[in-house]
């Protein structure tokens, strides 16, 4: 059973991967319908913080039917990381993560993210000094190491519990390989083999299907898997690998119907949340994935894409629903 601090997620737990630009709340509501057991939300600058910037403290929204729910933020200065787990910890959510892992260009060279890979004396006194500046649970997302030659992922997890983080989720890869070629999963093994650690460790990177999430678990013993890319308009990967799990056979895939009833909530949800321009534009992105494994979605897709009219996009999404519904996914 894996348990942050005292925050009980239950056996194996499957986590969303906190994602920038779409781990926010519509999107989080829908993970969570579907089986997701804890939410993080998309990771916050703490320098963006600092100066009260409008996009970052939106970012601090979360909701109780989200719950249990983590706020990750990033930085790689001592100070306005101190001061940004105060701001977080007054938005009251369940823990607060701190993300070591982005491999982007524009936070690496803010020496944040996987930057610190390079430094793992100033990531361990960082993370030390959050801890220090907050009643919350502290949990660290990862990756292991910033290329093949600098791989201390064993070390840093144990240097990590020492200094009272609460959990460590690692995607396993490099910063240099960004998210291309295979996740490493053989670390996470070398990892919960480890006798020294005590605290629940999350696979991430590549886990994509019931079948992957499972050789996580009963391979290399990871305590739950946190599923990204895998569950971008696609937020029933969370009830597949639950159903696999208690009965050993895949679930059929989502309906026609499911998809365009969840495009229509993810919909609504954005313009509530955002805004009804800006809550159509960013959904713009999400079209796409829902739509996916539909043949000849092109045309739909592209009034998707380019109507900023909350009736033409309903419209447009109940075509689809009464195309597909009547000459079946594969036309």
């Amino acid at each position: 059973m894996a348990k942050i601090s005292d925050i009980d997620l239950g056996d194996f737990p499957l986590l969303l991967a906190p994602m920038e630009d779409v781990s926010d709340p519509p999107f989080r509501h829908l993970c969570k319908k579907h089986g997701a057991d804890m939410l993080y939300t998309e990771f916050i600058s703490s320098d963006g913080l600092m100066r009260d910037a409008e996009k970052s403290i939106k970012k601090l929204d979360i909701f109780d039917d989200e719950r249990p729910i983590g706020i990750q933020i990033f930085g790689g200065d001592f100070e306005p990381m101190i001061r940004s787990a105060e701001i977080v910890e007054a938005a009251k959510p369940n823990l607060l993560d701190i993300n070591y892992g982005c491999p982007v260009k524009n936070v690496v060279c803010r020496n944040a993210g996987a930057a610190i890979l390079k430094d793992i004396p100033k990531m361990i006194k960082l993370t030390e000094a959050v801890i220090k500046s907050t009643s919350l649970p502290v949990t660290v997302k990862t990756r292991l190491g910033w290329d093949e030659e600098s791989i201390f992922i064993v070390d840093v997890v144990e240097q990590l519990q020492d200094v009272g983080v609460q959990a460590v989720s690692i995607h396993a890869r490099t910063r240099n390989q960004m998210y291309k070629g295979h996740a490493n999963w053989e670390w996470l093994g070398k990892i919960k083999n480890n006798q020294r650690i005590k605290i629940p460790i999350f696979g991430n990177g590549d886990v994509d299907s019931p079948q992957k999430a499972i050789e996580m678990r009963d391979h290399y013993g990871v305590d739950g898997v946190m599923i990204g890319r895998a569950a971008i308009g696609y937020p029933w990967i969370f009830r597949e690998i639950k159903h696999y799990i208690k009965y050993g056979v895949e679930l059929a895939p989502p309906s026609v119907d499911e998809r365009v009833d969840a495009a229509l909530e993810h919909l609504k949800r954005s313009i509530a949340w955002k805004g009804n321009h800006l809550g159509i534009i960013e959904m713009r992105r999400h079209y796409a994935s829902y739509f996916k494994s539909l043949s000849n979605i092109k045309e739909y897709r592209m009034k998707l894409v380019t109507s900023d009219i909350f009736e033409e996009l309903v419209s447009t999404l109940e075509e689809v629903r009464v195309k597909y519904n009547s000459v079946g996914i594969e036309a």
